[in-house]
């Protein structure tokens, strides 16, 4: 007797979230370098899905704190701040507070290092 195959089909449907929030304080020079961005103090990474978010983010981020753009992908969803430890961590907090109240998205725990 022949066993029938079976297939699955997985499609990957994102949420609304902050997946990522890292604040790195103080970071090396070479890491500013390699990164292509200017040195500031800090650097804050956010992952946000859908992608698009990022638009939105980089927004509340620059009105919030005293922060700069270091890099924006709307298509990975990927945003990097760059300026004080405070500053960058405000704008983080901030980005958090407006997607999670405003928009209903999962917020994530800011980490640092």
């Amino acid at each position: 007797m022949q066993e029938e195959k079976k297939r699955f089909i997985q499609e990957f449907v994102p949420g609304k979230q902050v997946t990522l929030s890292h604040l790195i304080a103080n970071p090396d020079d070479d890491l500013f370098n390699k990164l292509g961005i200017t040195q500031a103090g800090s650097i804050g990474i956010l992952t946000l899905t859908p992608s698009e978010t990022v638009i939105i983010a980089a927004d509340l981020a620059t009105k919030a704190a005293n922060v700069s753009i270091g890099f924006l992908d709307r298509f990975t969803g990927s945003l990097v701040l760059v300026g004080s430890v405070s500053e960058v961590e405000m704008a983080m907090q901030q980005i958090n507070v407006f997607l999670s109240a405003q928009l209903g998205y999962t917020s994530s725990r800011i980490t640092k290092s």
